[in-house]
């Protein structure tokens, strides 16, 4: 799997009391890959997305990924949302079930 070179601005805030499934994304270009936990998945008009954080314990940083690869495409590559529109509409998705795992998102 694979995710693009920045981390920039479209995160959030999270506070979390949870067991998360670990996942590994190799940046473009990069050398070592990084690891994120999966807090939530959902898909929105047809695409599909994750809600990552850095931190597996405590608060950390959040960002939501897209899957911008085919479903028979064997390398998934995930993209950073930072269209505000489009960050807002998954968030929404979202909230409900992760406010049910104790997780409160801060925009």
């Amino acid at each position: 799997m694979s995710e693009p070179d920045s981390r920039s601005g479209s995160g959030a805030q999270l506070s979390m009391e949870t067991i998360m499934e670990k996942v590994q994304f190799m940046p473009e270009g990069g050398k070592r890959p990084v690891d994120f936990f999966v807090l939530e998945e959902a898909k929105l008009g047809g695409k599909q997305y994750l809600l990552v954080t850095d931190s597996e314990d405590g608060d950390g940083e959040a960002l939501i990924l897209r899957l911008d690869s085919g479903d028979t495409d064997p390398d998934s590559t995930y993209v950073i949302v930072e269209d505000e529109k489009e960050l807002s509409a998954v968030l929404l998705l979202m909230r409900d079930s992760l406010e049910e795992l104790g997780i409160d998102i801060e925009e």
